[in-house]
C-alpha cells in the first residue's frame, strides 16, 4: 500500500491554513500533512529541511512570493498552488504544479486535485518521488528555446518566442505569427512542440498557440473551443477535436 504524500501548507493567512488542514482531512490515505509555513523564508527552510512530496502554495505573500519560493529551491517538491488570485493560472502551470486552486477552495474541487496525483502512484515513497521530480526538472530545463530563427534571403533574423502568437503550418511551411509580423520557417510543427517552452500549446494539427496571449475560450459543437487572442484583430483559432482534453488540462483551474 502507497503511503499517503508527505505535506507541508504554505500560506499566509491563518484561517487559509485551517481551513485546507480541514478540508485535507478526508483524504488521510493521500496526504501526511507533517508541517505548515506562514511565508516564504519559513517554507525554504522546512522544505529544505523535511523535503516533502506535495506542499499547497499561496502566490502572494511577504518576503517571498510563491513563484520566487520555487526559484529559490533546489528540488521542487509536486506543488498544488492556492491562491485567492486566478489571474497567475498560466504563470503556474509552466512551474512543477500539479493543479492550481482558487480559494475558497471547496472540498470537490480537492478531490479532482487527488485525481490528478493518482499518476503518480507507484513512485510515491521519498527516493522515487524525488527521482520522477527531479526528471520534471531535467525536462524543464531542455526546453530553454527562447528564439527561433528565420531566414530572409541571405539574412537570418532571430524571433523572440515571446513575441509570437502562434505558429500555423502551411504546406511545407511554418508561419510564425506575432502582433505586428508573420515570418515564413521551414521547421516543421511537430519539430517545434518537441522544443517549445510549456506556454506553448498544441491546439490543432496545424497550429500551436503561446498561452500567455490567450484572451479567451469559447465551447464550439463537436468537442472544440474558439480560443481568442490578444492582439489588434482579435484572432480567433478553431480548435481540433482530437486536442480537446490538452486545452482542457490546460484551462483546469
Amino acid at each position: 500500500m502507497n503511503k499517503p504524500y508527505k505535506t507541508i501548507i504554505i500560506d499566509d493567512e491563518l484561517l487559509a491554513r485551517e481551513r485546507l488542514l480541514k478540508l485535507i482531512e478526508n483524504f488521510p490515505e493521500v496526504f501526511n500533512v507533517i508541517e505548515t509555513a506562514k511565508n516564504g523564508t519559513e517554507a525554504k527552510e522546512k522544505i529544505n529541511r523535511l523535503q516533502p512530496d506535495v506542499i499547497f502554495l499561496d502566490i502572494e505573500m511577504p518576503g517571498l512570493t510563491g513563484f520566487e519560493l520555487i526559484d529559490q529551491l533546489k528540488i521542487v517538491p509536486l506543488v498544488i498552488f492556492c491562491t485567492a488570485f486566478d489571474q497567475y493560472a498560466l504563470q503556474a502551470f509552466e512551474t512543477h504544479s500539479i493543479d492550481y486552486l482558487v480559494k475558497p477552495v471547496r472540498l470537490e474541487r480537492l478531490e479532482k486535485t487527488v485525481e490528478k496525483l493518482e499518476k503518480f502512484k507507484g513512485s510515491n515513497n521519498s527516493h522515487n518521488l524525488l527521482e520522477a521530480i527531479k526528471q520534471m526538472s531535467a525536462e524543464k530545463e531542455i526546453k530553454k528555446m527562447t528564439s527561433i530563427t528565420v531566414k530572409k534571403g541571405e539574412k537570418l533574423f532571430f524571433v523572440k518566442l515571446e513575441e509570437v502568437l502562434y505558429f500555423g503550418a502551411d504546406a511545407k511551411y511554418v508561419n510564425i505569427h506575432t502582433k505586428t509580423k508573420t515570418h515564413l520557417s521551414e521547421i516543421s510543427l511537430t519539430q517545434l512542440e518537441s522544443k517549445l517552452p510549456t506556454n506553448f500549446l498544441r491546439i490543432h494539427r496545424g497550429i500551436i498557440i503561446n498561452t500567455n496571449f490567450v484572451e479567451n475560450v469559447q465551447k464550439y459543437f463537436n468537442s472544440r473551443f474558439i480560443i481568442t487572442l490578444k492582439n489588434n484583430q482579435k484572432t480567433k483559432i478553431t480548435s481540433g477535436r482530437s486536442y480537446t482534453q490538452a486545452i482542457k488540462d490546460w484551462m483546469t483551474v
